[in-house]
């Protein structure tokens, strides 16, 4: 893959994250619709039971009405061949239901790590490591 594909990936990663910063949901999920296969395959467990592009919707839409503030920041992109892989920092309120948990009213941060695979300028596959620990402990579920 070229330098200059690469660095396409590369913006390709953060317009997505641009996208789901906006909160607007058509535009997220077209977003979706433009840059991930219709297959991906998401190698991160996912609190939904869809599969592909639905299963990145689904997700956001939950995070979104979790944290109505959801900010995504990408800090760190790192391209190799086909895969870019981002480091993120997640910031939110805590204002409708997270993994069974009640509205806490609380503000977390917390990171990511994704790696996408992209085969003709779409990602294909996803590998990701989400801090779910902090989220938890900043929601008073861990001590």
């Amino acid at each position: 893959m070229s330098a200059d594909e690469q660095a396409m990936n590369k913006q390709r990663f953060q317009r997505f994250h641009d996208a789901s910063n906006t909160h607007d949901e058509q535009l997220i999920a077209d977003t979706i619709d433009e840059l991930f296969d219709p297959d991906v395959r998401i190698r991160t467990p996912m609190p939904v039971e869809s599969t592909g592009r639905q299963a990145l919707k689904d997700v956001f839409g939950a995070l979104h009405r979790a944290f109505p503030d959801l900010h995504v920041t990408v800090e760190d992109l790192i391209a190799e061949g086909e895969k870019v892989v981002g480091r993120n920092v997640i910031t939110g309120t805590h204002r409708g239901e997270h993994l069974g948990l009640a509205p806490t009213g609380k503000r977390i941060t917390y990171q990511e790590i994704f790696v996408f695979r992209f085969v003709e300028g779409r990602v294909v596959e996803t590998w990701g490591v989400v801090d779910v620990a902090a989220q938890l402990r900043q929601l008073g579920r861990l001590g």
